[in-house]
């Protein structure tokens, strides 16, 4: 087992950027606070040759944040120049769908096939931009790319009733071995459940049971991998929740393997000591504006139906109605909202497409081909 490290003997790595800080107290500090030296930080690239000293590599992320993408990009390509026996495991694909990741990173499949055969904008549905660099760079250096995470199916159904309560149909992708959570992992979790309780005098056991499901889960995969591959080193990427302070993936997966490993964290918004073993400190970078439709869609039916139109958005301007219904962009056949999704990704604003939709009229229904240019997106919704 691992020594816990101390937080003072952290290295700050800052990724190719300047990071400038200032902290200030109204109250004079305790003497037991623990002080980092900014001055004493180190470029990204200094750190490289300590992280491939380990055998797993945890890069904790904030999902949306592009910048925490780009970092992790930094450290795999890094560590694949000194050592081309890496792989790449990651949240953001279930076991179920290693198949078609294989194929993708194989060559066998296009990109928007591998997004539509993984799920992906259903089951994980963050911006696919933000992790592409990552995916396309696996696939010209033949990296292979692990799907770590469970089926979402199965956390939703622990968190409902518990492990004990699923039925044997539902146990398929259940860990072998699950370790109980310890005080502290439940106080992290505590915040979360209070934001999204759950009904019943058992709900925050089962809200813990679900997330030990997760990491366990995701661990009980990776170490599956590296059994088997003795000779591969593995890059995991997920978010940060998993892997702060050790007890989410880390020790999970140290219990089956005994590998070696370093826990990188991108900044976020509260840094603890001991935390993780390395703090990446970069500004935050937004992704280009997207180009969107401006539509909200139901996929009731078997139909894409509009639901409802952004007031001067690229549909409106074209001359798209509510309860229009979509049948093909580009040629390409649309019957749920990920079909939109994946035919919208790569689009920036201006670009041009062809949709083909249904419209009632007066004596039944006609199809009508309207070429949209694509808007930016609007801001989120507060």
């Amino acid at each position: 087992m691992r020594h816990a490290r101390d937080f003072a003997c952290w290295i700050l790595a800052i990724a190719s950027i300047s990071f400038a800080g200032r902290v200030s107290a109204q109250n004079a500090a305790p003497a037991s606070t623990a002080a980092v030296d900014l001055a004493a930080s180190v470029t990204l690239d200094k750190l490289i040759p300590q992280l491939a000293s380990k055998r797993v590599v945890f890069v904790g992320e904030m999902h949306d944040r592009y910048d925490h993408h780009l970092n992790q990009l930094a450290i795999i390509q890094a560590l694949h120049q000194l050592d081309p026996n890496i792989a790449i495991g990651v949240e953001y694909f279930q076991q179920p769908f290693q198949q078609p990741v294989d194929d993708y990173i194989a060559g066998r499949i296009s990109e928007d096939e591998f997004l539509r055969r993984t799920e992906y904008f259903t089951r994980w549905g963050f911006d696919y931009r933000l992790y592409a660099p990552i995916f396309r760079y696996a696939r010209q250096q033949h990296i292979p790319v692990r799907a770590l995470n469970v089926p979402n199916a199965l956390v939703s159904a622990v968190a409902k009733v518990g492990i004990a309560g699923l039925a044997e149909n539902q146990r398929a992708y259940l860990p072998k071995q699950i370790e109980p959570a310890d005080d502290d992992y439940k106080n992290r979790l505590r915040p979360d459940f209070e934001e999204h309780p759950f009904g019943g005098p058992d709900a925050f056991d089962h809200f813990v049971e679900a997330q030990l499901v997760w990491d366990e889960g995701m661990a009980e995969s990776a170490a599956a991998y590296l059994n088997a591959n003795p000779q591969r080193r593995m890059v995991i990427l997920c978010g940060i929740g998993h892997v702060e302070f050790g007890a989410g993936i880390p020790k999970r997966l140290e219990r089956r393997t005994h590998a070696s490993y370093a826990i990188v964290i991108n900044n976020e918004d509260e840094i603890a000591p001991h935390i993780g073993d390395y703090l990446l400190l970069s500004q935050n970078k937004e992704l280009p504006p997207a180009g969107d439709l401006g539509v909200k869609l139901d996929g009731e039916a078997g139909a894409l139906r509009i639901r409802s139109l952004i007031a001067g958005g690229a549909a409106q301007k074209a001359g798209l109605r509510k309860n229009d219904v979509l049948i093909a962009i580009d040629g390409q056949p649309m019957k749920t909202t990920s079909d939109v999704r994946i035919a919208l990704w790569q689009k920036a604003p201006g670009d041009h497409i062809h949709v083909t939709m249904q419209r009632k009229r007066l004596f039944g229904t006609g199809e009508m081909d309207i070429d949209v240019t694509l808007a930016a997106a609007p801001p989120p919704e507060q």
